[in-house]
């Protein structure tokens, strides 16, 4: 693996895959939890905001004054829309495994004291991006409509072939209305399961000018740039984003000057 590459290895717990600082990331760390039924698990969420996105499985979340139950009714992430709940600083909280049960986590630091809530299928919206062979479906989850500091989350859909974030777009600095300064994460499953991609990252300077496969599992840290990603044929792709934003949470994004003609 690589700076900007990390891989997970499924198992029981709580498995952080990355950290702030890792990519040079400044504001976003993330990680799995992984659940048999009936099992428990407890943390506190202490100096950041925590998204916890359920990937599969049935659990609730529970803490002082709230209790998010029957959380979660998709089998995997290619089986309908995610539940997500959001968890502010210095909130206690307890994961309870209704069935087996995998969750995305998430964290960035955070002041914010708003209560704890719960995003539910009904909530998230869908979209359709781009088109012919770049075209994709997207989860929007957390947006600027619902309480956080930074977080913008999401999920895109592949298709067999196809290329996503594309043309390659940015999100480096703060010229509203235009663009947002958001670094990025992206988390990658693939159906059939031994599917691959292809991401690169690379800035207008070529500071940043990296090219990785992307596995089942693996994860990319994108603290700026283009970042531009293709799956194989044959494979659905799918990747959870997780966007933060130290000034504003947008979905705004600046196309590479370079292939700009394509959008026509």
């Amino acid at each position: 693996m690589s700076k900007y590459l990390k891989g997970y290895k499924p198992q029981n717990g709580f498995t952080k895959i990355s950290s702030i600082g890792d990519g040079d990331l400044k504001s976003t760390e993330f990680g799995i939890i992984s659940l048999n039924a009936g099992q428990e698990y407890s943390a506190e969420s202490a100096g950041s905001e925590v998204a916890l996105i359920v990937l599969g499985g049935t659990c609730s979340v529970s803490g002082e004054g709230f209790d998010f139950t029957g959380i979660g009714k998709r089998k995997d992430v290619f089986s309908g829309k995610p539940y997500m709940a959001y968890l502010p600083c210095e909130t206690s909280y307890t994961i309870t495994a209704d069935t087996d049960v995998e969750i995305a986590w998430t964290a960035s630091p955070s002041s914010s004291r708003t209560d704890p809530y719960m995003i539910t299928p009904e909530q998230v919206k869908e979209v359709h991006i781009g088109k012919e062979n770049y075209q994709r479906d997207a989860y929007l989850i957390l947006t600027e409509d619902s309480p956080s500091d930074h977080f913008f989350i999401g999920e895109a859909f592949i298709p067999s072939g196809n290329h996503a974030s594309y043309p390659p777009h940015r999100h480096d600095a703060d010229n509203l209305p235009e663009e947002v300064d958001m670094e990025e994460v992206y988390f990658f499953r693939f159906n059939p399961e031994q599917g691959y991609g292809i991401q690169k990252i690379y800035t207008d300077d070529r500071s940043i000018d990296y090219t990785c496969t992307v596995e089942q599992n693996d994860t990319t840290l994108i603290p700026r740039g283009y970042h531009p990603v293709i799956n194989a044929p044959g494979y659905t792709m799918y990747y959870l984003w997780i966007m933060t934003g130290q000034n504003h949470r947008k979905f705004l994004s600046v196309i590479d000057p370079a292939h700009k003609w394509i959008l026509g």
